[in-house]
């Protein structure tokens, strides 16, 4: 399995005291490709630009898609537009793979049997090897969650990235998440202007 697909077994844990936006997972999820491609020697990162050519993409059906969506004419795309492009509705893709691999099930909130459903991890031997990267607090994985806003307590916790360039690539996941971030705030302010107009003094 991927990072991409342990970051959203894990944000989807029951477990998790915060529910993670689709918007922020979905940049996350790129962000976790990026660094798979890069770990694969797929692509590598000429000061912020994503350069493709080395060996394939790893066997997996959304890292496969996402190594053919990469801009092989110079010059290359920026780490941040990538983030951007590649991560629009990114954590529905996987929520529909994770699905028909069967490492998600759909579970009914509450008692009543027509309630709203969610997804939860099913116990496999991939939703256990994510439990066990997320309990060690591998690097990549950990950093990745903390910016998703899932178990803020680690946060705090020192990285240990050995690559310069997987530190590039979080903090580009951070930057956008929080750029997500401020737009959704003008929006709520400029609703909430609009509303009172309409309602009057």
């Amino acid at each position: 399995m991927s990072t991409a697909k342990d970051l959203f077994l894990i944000a989807v844990d029951p477990g998790q005291e915060h529910a993670v936006g689709q918007g922020d997972l979905s940049l996350a999820l790129a962000g976790a490709e990026l660094i798979d491609l890069l770990g694969a020697g797929t692509v590598t990162v000429d000061d912020d630009r994503i350069v493709p050519g080395g060996p394939p993409a790893p066997d997996d059906r959304l890292l496969g898609e996402a190594a053919a969506q990469l801009v092989r004419q110079p010059p290359h795309e920026r780490i941040e537009d990538w983030l951007w492009r590649r991560g629009r509705d990114l954590s529905a893709a996987y929520q529909a793979v994770l699905e028909e691999d069967g490492e998600l099930a759909r579970k009914r909130s509450g008692r009543l049997p027509f309630g709203p459903s969610r997804v939860e991890p099913v116990e496999t031997p991939n939703s256990r090897r994510a439990a066990v990267r997320w309990e060690e607090k591998e690097p990549v994985l950990a950093a990745l969650a903390s910016v998703v806003g899932v178990d803020g307590g680690r946060s705090g916790d020192e990285p240990g990235f050995t690559d310069d360039t997987v530190t590039t690539v979080v903090a580009s996941v951070h930057e956008a998440v929080m750029e997500l971030e401020a737009v959704r705030q003008r929006r709520t302010i400029e609703n909430t202007a609009f509303a009172n107009v309409w309602r009057g003094p």
